[in-house]
């Protein structure tokens, strides 16, 4: 290229006015494009952390006699540069990671992807992090014509691997020199590593724990469906036993179940694995309870028991097997286990409601009474425990207290049908 041809030396203090006179500009496009975002974001139901950021001038210029120098040399126009504003967004899990960057692509175009440090070897340092060059919006971009910002940089990091970005920017970039011995680069390399691994680790044990969840929220889902048609049936509107209860105010027949008298198929047998941890047999117990093979789970939750596990494991696996044991119709081994869970934690609420429940389920109602009257001094805010202690006072024939109940729970949950028709069927039987 000619000296004719060159493009003058910018003037770094033109640059420099011309920058700082836009810069409130650029302030109110990142303020509109972090706003934006954040609502995108929490339209998914996602809300990681969200930092804004300006190009300093320093940076721009640096950035900007870069471009200029390769343009140059290629013999082509300089390149502009698209990064003048910026969105960093910090995710606590690596797999949140994965679920921002698609909703970003869903909301807004991409216009370029880079993902960061995905080619160092385990022996090189450097942070990790997804850059995404993506088109402003319309509705941001119409309102700054005028303004050379077409695109927003954003970066895509977990928390570790923003804290070693940080550090690094310190160690490395800020400093005179890098670090160019072997043992100190080791050590460099070594930290990353840690960082890294935390994060898979800490991926793991979320993924743990969504899938423990998502199988305590199928267990109990059954569970409430065994305990209805155990003893709601005769509660039940167009029942036939309901018609007959309410004009007898008499007891439902027995559970005409196996299980109900203590008589139960063998459990099976689980092979030894020493190698689980109490969390993999749960899991595992969860799976076949959740399955329907209450056999099985019992067995494994008895595993657990048999290794003297911490208290507060021993509450939660003593609870499940009585559930278990419940949806096997084995009412009094269930009421051994709520029993135990008691004995673990006095507090457990939900144990003696459920003791409660299965003494109700064999016409025990004044145990059932005890029970549910436990529950509620623990946690008074209890829908179905005051129903059902209310469906126990309807068995003993105590009316008034059925009525009261039933207004207590309604107040818990205004307009619930279940109560509504029991209180209605306790007031007929007061004006007989």
């Amino acid at each position: 290229m000619s000296g004719e041809e060159a493009e003058p030396i910018p003037d770094r203090g033109a640059l420099e006015y011309e920058y700082d006179r836009r810069r409130p500009a650029y302030q109110s496009v990142l303020e509109d494009m972090e706003r934006l975002m954040r609502d995108k974001l929490e339209d998914e139901g996602l809300r990681p952390g969200i930092k804004g950021r300006i190009k300093s001038f320093d940076s721009y210029y640096k950035k900007y006699i870069r471009l200029l120098k390769q343009a140059r040399l290629a013999g082509r126009p300089p390149i502009a540069i698209n990064d003048l504003i910026g969105l960093r967004i910090v995710c606590p899990f690596l797999g949140d990671l994965v679920v921002v960057e698609r909703a970003i692509g869903k909301s807004f175009k991409v216009l370029e992807t880079e993902r960061k440090g995905a080619e160092r070897s385990f022996r090189e340092f450097g942070y990790e992090s997804i850059h995404l060059l993506i088109e402003l919006p319309e509705e941001l971009g119409a309102a700054r014509s005028g303004l050379d910002v077409h695109s927003c940089e954003i970066q895509l990091r977990t928390i570790l691997q923003e804290a070693w970005a940080e550090v690094e920017h310190e160690l490395v970039y800020k400093a005179e020199f890098t670090p160019f011995d072997e043992p100190m680069k080791r050590k460099l390399a070594a930290l990353n590593a840690n960082l890294s691994l935390s994060d898979i680790i800490f991926q793991e044990i979320r993924e743990y724990q969504r899938r423990l969840s998502d199988e305590l929220a199928k267990r109990r889902s059954v569970f409430y469906a065994k305990v209805e048609e155990s003893i709601d049936t005769p509660f039940q509107a167009g029942s036939a036993t309901r018609r007959a209860f309410a004009v007898a105010g008499g007891a439902p027949p027995p559970p005409d179940e196996p299980g109900a008298a203590g008589v139960h198929a063998e459990e099976p047998d689980i092979p030894e694995r020493t190698e689980a941890s109490l969390d993999d047999l749960l899991l595992e117990a969860l799976y076949a309870h959740n399955r329907g093979d209450y056999g099985k789970a019992i067995a494994i939750y008895g595993r657990i028991l048999e290794a003297n596990p911490p208290k507060e494991a021993a509450t939660v696996v003593s609870k499940h097997r009585g559930m278990a044991f419940f949806s096997e119709s084995r009412y009094a081994e269930a009421i051994r286990d709520f029993t135990m869970t008691l004995e673990y934690d006095p507090n457990c609420y939900k144990a003696a409601y459920f003791r409660g429940v299965a003494h109700s389920v064999l016409g025990q109602y004044g145990a059932a009474l005890e029970d549910f009257d436990r529950s509620l001094q623990i946690n008074p805010f209890q829908f179905f425990a005051t129903y059902r202690r209310a469906q126990a006072y309807w068995h003993l024939g105590d009316y008034p207290k059925v009525v009261a109940d039933c207004e207590a729970a309604l107040r818990i949950e205004p307009g619930q049908a279940q109560a509504e028709e029991l209180k209605s069927m306790a007031l007929g039987r007061l004006e007989l």
